[in-house]
């Protein structure tokens, strides 16, 4: 019996590991895969509470001089020279310009020698009268010649009163040929040169004399924020000083605060129908000339200091397409409400709120992003630094600048 073998052949590479790779796929079929575990976002929070920050509104203004007078000429005549160095300090009563005597100084002689004739018209009349006076009585002379001496007495003695009146306004006259400051203070440029002719009929203007030590600031406020911080002060929301006055701060044109602080004078009581605004006047010592007459400055009042105010950062407030800010909250459950809120104000980066949070709620600050409202989140509280508590913006321009930023 003839026994065949039948050789053994080894599978290939290939097949070898195709074979594999369907038994591993097969084995991962059979395993069901487990969902990968949801992860909560973590958000930054604030805690809102109470407290207490001035209340101020900054005002755009301008500077103008406590006192100003301008130098003209009050009589007529050639300029002579000047006397003082244009920029400079001048005291009241300083001469400034000196205009030519000459002409005024004659026209004093002949007022005082017009008195003088009168005066001695008066001492011969006098005499006449006198004599007549005992003529009459004696019938030496007649009833009218007397009256008439008399009336010719009187006729002199006005002569004597109108001369000195001439006198008068004769060395009235020559006192002007001297111009003098009429206030203390810093003097401009000058507007004539020695030699011009000046008249007094057309009240040549000089120079000017200005007193900036202290000035005024003249602002401009909204009868709008007026009406607002009025409510608020009668609703007891504002509280001032004992005597009911704001303090005032200046920013400087080129952002600088000014050191020195100044007092309110007075509010307008009338609003102006065309802008409607209400002028509001400051004084600022001003000792090193800092501020000069027409010089923009924005000033900050300090009109009183809510107590019940709710600071949230600028990042935690945005706008809904009607206008209204808004802001997400974390409730106890750590699940995300979003609030509708009232922003009266900004103070430094944050906006004071009015309406819509209470003490404790937890506003979220950053990873807004990655939530939406009803949805958990794991909140972590922000450190936040010291809150101002010095000016803040009024709320029509905050509101504008929500806007802008918004946009």
């Amino acid at each position: 019996m003839r026994v065949y073998r039948v050789p053994f052949r080894l599978a290939s590479p290939v097949v070898a590991a195709t074979s594999a790779a369907a038994l591993f796929m097969l084995a991962a079929c059979e395993q069901k895969a487990a969902p990968p575990a949801p992860q909560i976002p973590e958000v930054s929070v604030v805690t809102v509470q109470p407290q207490s920050v001035a209340v101020t509104t900054e005002l755009p203004g301008r500077v103008n001089s406590y006192l100003a007078a301008d130098v003209r000429a009050r009589v007529d005549g050639v300029v002579l020279r000047r006397e003082f160095v244009e920029g400079s300090d001048v005291k009241q009563g300083q001469r400034l310009y000196l205009i030519d005597p000459a002409p005024s100084q004659a026209a004093y002689d002949s007022a005082v020698a017009t008195l003088q004739k009168a005066q001695a018209n008066v001492v011969s009349l006098a005499a006449q009268a006198a004599r007549f006076k005992t003529l009459v009585a004696a019938n030496a002379v007649s009833k009218q010649d007397y009256d008439n001496a008399v009336a010719s007495l009187g006729q002199a003695q006005a002569d004597v009163a109108s001369g000195k009146a001439g006198v008068e306004t004769a060395r009235i006259n020559l006192s002007y040929t001297s111009v003098v400051s009429p206030i203390t203070g810093r003097i401009g440029k000058s507007a004539v040169t020695p030699g011009a002719y000046v008249q007094a009929s057309a009240a040549t203007l000089l120079s000017t004399v200005q007193q900036i030590d202290p000035v005024y600031v003249d602002l401009t406020q909204s009868s709008l924020d007026g009406l607002r911080l009025r409510r608020d002060f009668v609703n007891g929301k504002l509280q001032v000083d004992s005597q009911n006055r704001a303090k005032v701060s200046l920013i400087l044109e080129d952002g600088t605060p000014y050191p020195i602080t100044g007092t309110l004078q007075f509010s307008d009581i009338s609003v102006d129908s065309g802008t409607g605004s209400v002028d509001v006047r400051a004084v600022f010592p001003n000792p090193r000339h800092e501020l000069l007459p027409g010089m923009f400055v924005r000033a900050r009042l300090t009109e009183g200091s809510n107590d019940r105010a709710m600071l949230v950062p600028e990042v935690g407030i945005t706008h809904n397409p009607q206008g209204q800010a808004t802001t997400y909250v974390v409730g106890p459950d750590n699940k995300v409400s979003l609030r509708v809120v009232t922003a009266s104000r900004t103070i430094g980066d944050k906006w004071v709120i009015d309406a819509g949070l209470n003490p404790g709620d937890r506003v979220i600050v950053a990873g807004v992003q990655k939530i939406q409202p009803g949805g958990t989140v794991k909140p972590v509280e922000l450190e936040q630094p010291a809150a101002p508590a010095a000016a803040s913006q009024p709320a029509v321009a905050a509101n504008a600048a929500a806007t802008q930023k918004a946009q």
